[in-house]
């Protein structure tokens, strides 16, 4: 890649944004790689030429760049990118594609018209359609179980969007051929669908494991018992052992997400905590205090003063 945009695309540096589009598209129309199968000095022109374009034609960039403070891949300088880099970029209009669609399209439909528009052509120009980037907020029992949303593109249309079972917040669900339309005989592109998971006012998901925090009462920690506990499958009775602290985990396997792969599912984590009463009765205080005075003990022995 050129180090002057400029000299890339044949202009002087004080050149309007009109003559620096229409400078761009005359080596697109002279060097595009689908123009000139095989020609790898008019690919790497055109590949300079796409790349200086990206630069010069936004204003914010060009002035950067005038006042060094980028170079001409885009980057702050002075630090050295190469040119791996810059072609691995999202914002390189050459990555996977051509430049931007409506320049390519209308040079393109210039190229044919130079040629008449019918008759053989030696050289066609085929290209897939950009991809579509779509936000998505699903339910957080929807991305365990699984579910169907329809989305609603910018034009109107609505697609269906198969959500799989133990989808993470973030993942990219890639809708084939849901994309831009393609330039003549290049598929269509995708639709990369990005989904954010709503948090849940019980369950939180760690791994492919739900973990919950359940309050159990003083006298369910003393003496144990069967209480209830909300699973993602619905409500179950476990097993509190007589003598249970806070902090205590319980563990329901095959109770969390399934496994990506597999038919297997990750386990359910209960964290029991004490809840204390909204108010202290008499009986009890005196209670404890008659206990206290008996069987007093020391939680925080051995821990430092």
């Amino acid at each position: 890649m050129s180090d002057d945009p400029y000299s890339a695309l044949g202009v002087a540096k004080d050149a309007s944004a009109a003559e620096i589009k229409k400078a761009y598209r005359r080596i697109a129309k002279e060097c595009h790689p689908d123009l000139k199968p095989g020609d790898a000095e008019a690919e790497a022109k055109f590949k300079a030429a796409a790349a200086a374009y990206d630069l010069l034609k936004d204003p914010e960039k060009r002035a950067q760049f005038d006042n060094g403070e980028i170079d001409a891949s885009g980057q702050e300088r002075p630090q050295q990118h190469y040119y791996r880099d810059y072609a691995e970029a999202a914002g390189n209009p050459y990555r996977g594609q051509a430049a931007d669609p409506d320049d390519m399209s209308d040079i393109y439909a210039e190229f044919m018209r130079g040629r008449g528009g019918y008759g053989q052509r030696t050289h066609e120009f085929h290209a897939p359609g950009h991809n579509r980037g779509y936000s998505l907020q699903i339910s957080f029992l929807d991305a365990v179980f699984g579910a169907s949303q329809k989305l609603t593109l910018p034009d109107g249309d609505r697609i269906e969007v198969k959500i799989p079972a133990g989808i993470t917040d973030g993942q990219t669900i890639r809708l084939r051929g849901k994309g831009d339309p393609g330039f003549g005989d290049g598929p269509p592109g995708d639709a990369l669908v990005t989904v954010s998971v709503a948090k849940h006012p019980v369950f939180d998901r760690q791994g492919d494991d739900i973990h919950i925090t359940l309050p159990i009462t003083i006298d369910e920690a003393i003496l144990g018992g069967k209480v209830p506990a909300p699973t993602i499958d619905g409500g179950v009775n476990v097993s509190v052992p007589a003598g249970t602290s806070s902090g205590k985990t319980l563990r329901l396997r095959g109770k969390g997400v399934k496994k990506r792969g597999s038919t297997e599912r990750g386990d359910q984590l209960i964290e029991l905590t004490i809840a204390m009463p909204g108010q202290i009765d008499e009986d009890l205080k005196q209670f404890m205090e008659t206990w206290r005075e008996s069987q007093s003990y020391d939680p925080r022995k051995g821990m430092p003063s």
